[in-house]
């Protein structure tokens, strides 16, 4: 009972909190520069579940995170990309706006996408799921959010700009929390995949950071753009990861082995990413 209850709320809050950065300007300024914006759809929207499914084909793992590894691939970046895109000097308004717009698509490609891989993967042995309620979960729990926060970031800037800095704290906390209890929760199925997950998770995480950058590159985009769109097409939202994995195979206690990769990758990012992005991407001239 306690996690279903604080999966799905706190990561309500965490989308509100992405929602109180963002600002009606982000989306006009976005759609007057489209070239970004569909590029950055077209990496996270179909080049990264293709690459996780390519990914899967080589790296044989567990039918169950298997299927992990592709409702992680469908999701949204987070709010950590958007701070990852500033630590890299990358365009922060972008990012943000950007993360915005997966959110609200992934409603529908996410169920679509994880109905295709729970059939491919776990054949006969798939529990039935229900496309429509689970993109209306998404919806409830990722959107509506969002909009509150951008609500009152319009209505109530001054009020929202001193509740963002207590409200990323919070998100933060909320965050490690989820992941500290996925680690925990599912301990021994961690140790003993780590050698299939790890190798997976980081083979996703560098093909699409380098995806992201050299497709940006080509379309012409600049440094700044070219950062931003690298980050969100290699930056998923673990915390959705996890939410929607125990959705799914919702246990008594514990969360579900669904939820298992994105919490490894929650871990990984950090290590991953953050070299990555003080290394290589923000002295890339």
């Amino acid at each position: 009972m306690i996690i279903d209850i604080f999966l799905p709320v706190s990561l309500m809050f965490i989308m509100f909190t992405l929602g109180i950065g963002l600002t009606v300007e982000n989306f006009k300024n976005i759609i007057t520069q489209p070239k970004a914006l569909i590029l950055g759809l077209v990496n996270q929207m179909l080049l990264l579940p293709l690459v996780a499914f390519f990914i899967l084909l080589i790296i044989k793992l567990p039918s169950e995170m298997a299927v992990g590894m592709m409702i992680l691939a469908c999701c949204p970046g987070g709010v950590t990309s958007n701070m990852l895109t500033k630590l890299a000097k990358g365009d922060t308004a972008l990012s943000i706006s950007f993360t915005a717009i997966v959110s609200i698509i992934s409603v529908i490609t996410l169920p679509i996408i994880v109905s295709f891989s729970m059939q491919y993967f776990l054949g006969s042995n798939a529990p039935s799921i229900n496309i429509l309620s689970l993109g209306m979960t998404m919806f409830c729990i990722t959107t509506i959010p969002v909009g509150i926060g951008l609500f009152i970031n319009t209505k109530y800037h001054d009020f929202s700009v001193s509740l963002s800095i207590i409200a990323n704290k919070i998100s933060t906390i909320l965050f490690v929390i989820i992941i500290a209890g996925a680690l925990t929760s599912e301990w021994e199925a961690f140790i003993n995949n780590l050698n299939l997950l790890g190798p997976a998770i980081i083979a996703l995480i560098f093909l699409m950071l380098f995806i992201g950058y050299s497709s940006a590159s080509l379309f012409n985009l600049n440094k700044e753009k070219s950062i931003t769109i690298a980050i969100e097409s290699g930056i998923q939202n673990a915390t959705v990861g996890i939410t929607i994995g125990n959705l799914i195979f919702n246990q008594d206690t514990g969360l579900s082995i669904l939820s298992l990769p994105s919490g490894v990758y929650g871990i990984l990012m950090y290590l991953v990413c953050l070299p990555v992005v003080f290394l290589i991407l923000r002295n890339i001239k």
